[in-house]
């Protein structure tokens, strides 16, 4: 029988085995990944899959670790937390290396560096949850939305500073949290921001003035309906059309003024614009192939020639899925996607069954920020959207990334364990 005052018996084993089955997928695509015509044994520590099988070993140790800690420690020093990976953002812009244009590490000497920005996320979502946790907390007064703007905008700007955009950009995955604690208009802004990246996107194709008229029709549709069925907030809606056709004359701007050049370059080649396949087209198209290549079933462990030959750049990284979909194909693929999928439902599953506030909303913001690491990094190996450089959660080669995911989920499964003790 289990004994419900052990660890063992209290913490949420499918959500954990889906974890075991991530690392260890990544840790076996990241040996393929780095395998030569040399042969190297799976524990070399001089070699990727070496290093990650260290930093595997060092996660879980934190990861059980965090398990027999009291679960109030999490909320009592959240700030604290927060605080600190604060400062080692700012740490990282005065004494930080510079790696393929990104000032992100602080380098420790020995091969040993950390990346500030991958525990940021973890720091602003327990931040969040205590400070949205409290009993005085309400998203409909301003202050505390000023609260909860300020906790998101500042590790958000310190990580745009080291020129990390992709980083920055999965600080917006807490608007998934913020509409489910129901703050207003969350879903409206969701709304506005995927029509004005649909904007942006178009009149790069089209041209402003082919958008002009496009937007103008839809507005004169939208604006008959309102005026039929007489619908509320007709001005709200003019406006917001407004917006949007201000928006047009401003994407030249936005994109040739306040965009870096290899940015712009990254959207070119998603949006057709620009087909150098040799330069920084490269790694798209040779993902494509890689992908493209393992067919249904695969090429089998071990056997990709892609992977093997090295031909796809930060195969052991960023671009992982190309190593997972030419060796284990469709059907590996799909797998893996499954497991994500599994993972999220389950975290949202278990936060929705939450006794204490702070546990619910920790569980949405961490399943907010997973959900939009997998999005945009296996979009962008298949070109749904530009390389901007997020590994992929416990599978990409990286140990501060591995490590930052396994703390995250390690204490959601600490406070859905802790449940059973709250009355």
């Amino acid at each position: 029988m289990t004994d419900r005052n052990s660890i063992i018996g209290k913490v949420d084993w499918p959500l954990l085995l889906m974890f075991f089955a991530l690392v260890l997928i990544g840790w076996l695509s990241i040996y393929s990944a780095g395998m030569s015509e040399e042969y190297h044994p799976i524990y070399d520590f001089t070699k990727f899959c070496g290093k990650q099988m260290m930093w595997i070993g060092i996660s879980l140790a934190m990861g059980f670790i965090i398990l027999l800690l009291d679960a109030k420690f999490f909320d009592a020093f959240a700030f604290w937390i927060y605080a600190l990976v604060v400062f080692l953002l700012v740490v990282v812009l005065v004494y930080g290396k510079a790696t393929k244009g990104a000032t992100s590490w602080i380098d420790f000497g020995s091969g040993i560096k950390l990346q500030p920005s991958e525990f940021a996320k973890l720091g602003t979502a327990l931040a969040l949850a205590s400070f949205l946790g409290r009993q005085d907390a309400d998203l409909r007064n301003r202050n505390t939305r000023i609260g909860v703007y300020l906790i998101v905008f500042i590790p958000a700007a310190l990580v745009l500073l080291q020129h990390d955009a992709g980083s920055a950009l999965v600080f917006a995955s807490f608007i998934f949290l913020l509409y489910r604690e129901g703050m207003p208009y969350a879903g409206t802004l969701m709304i506005m921001t995927a029509v004005a990246v649909a904007v942006f996107v178009l009149t790069l194709v089209w041209s402003p003035k082919v958008m002009c008229i496009v937007l103008g029709s839809l507005f004169v549709l939208t604006l008959a309906y309102y005026l039929y069925y007489r619908k509320k907030g007709i001005w709200t809606m003019v406006a917001l059309f407004a917006v949007y056709f201000a928006f047009i004359f401003a994407v030249d701007y936005v994109f040739y003024k306040v965009l870096e050049p290899h940015q712009r370059l990254r959207i070119e080649v998603i949006l057709g614009m620009n087909d150098d396949i040799k330069n920084v087209g490269y790694n798209l198209h040779q993902s494509r192939i890689a992908i493209g290549s393992g067919g249904f079933w695969g090429k089998g462990f071990l056997q990709g020639t892609q992977t093997k030959y090295d031909f796809v750049p930060e195969q052991h990284t960023d671009f992982i899925f190309c190593t997972i979909g030419e060796e284990a194909g469709f059907k590996g693929s799909l797998v893996v996607i499954l497991l994500y999928v599994g993972m999220l439902v389950r975290i949202i599953k278990l936060a929705e069954r939450q006794k204490l506030a702070f546990s619910r909303i920790y569980g949405y913001a961490i399943a907010g920020i997973i959900f939009v690491h997998v999005a945009i990094n296996i979009g962008m190996t298949i070109g749904l959207v530009p390389v901007i450089g997020i590994p992929l959660p416990f599978l990409s080669y990286g140990g501060s990334s591995l490590l930052a995911f396994t703390i995250m989920l390690a204490i959601f499964v600490k406070q859905d364990a802790n449940r059973l003790k709250i009355l």
